[in-house]
């Protein structure tokens, strides 16, 4: 992504970054050991994700705590890395039970985010929830 670390840090840390690229109506706190919440409605109840790791300008960790059952006890993990003008975001989403299939529609709907996080960074708009391209007819993200 082409702009400071501590741009993307910022989109990755406050309701506000979250809301700018993942969930319209983001909320919490994304700061160590704080809580975010994450809107998809029509689901009833938002993902809950605990803070992990927030590690300025470098890396920052989410467990999921509230969401979709196989999301349950996985962990979201944003390691940034200075490159000149650019931040590298080496994502992962680690902890899965089971290779279902929708860990494979989330993979590529993660890379949708991705996509809408660089955008947020680059050019102050991203695509969030529910702005984001539809990639197939799941009812949650």
């Amino acid at each position: 992504m082409r702009a400071p670390a501590a741009d993307v840090y910022r989109a990755l840390t406050t309701a506000e970054g979250v809301a700018g690229w993942w969930a319209t109506g983001a909320s919490g706190d994304g700061g160590p050991r704080g809580r975010l919440a994450a809107p998809f409605p029509p689901v009833a109840e938002p993902y809950l994700l605990d803070v992990l790791a927030a590690d300025p300008g470098a890396h920052v960790r989410w467990r999921v705590a509230q969401g979709p059952e196989e999301w349950l006890g996985t962990e979201i993990d944003f390691a940034l890395r200075a490159a000149g003008e650019f931040t590298v975001v080496l994502f992962r989403h680690e902890g899965w039970a089971e290779p279902v299939e929708f860990l494979h529609h989330c993979s590529t709907k993660w890379a949708t985010f991705l996509l809408s996080l660089r955008d947020l960074v680059e050019e102050g708009a991203g695509r969030p929830w529910p702005r984001d391209p539809k990639i197939d007819d799941w009812d949650r993200i």
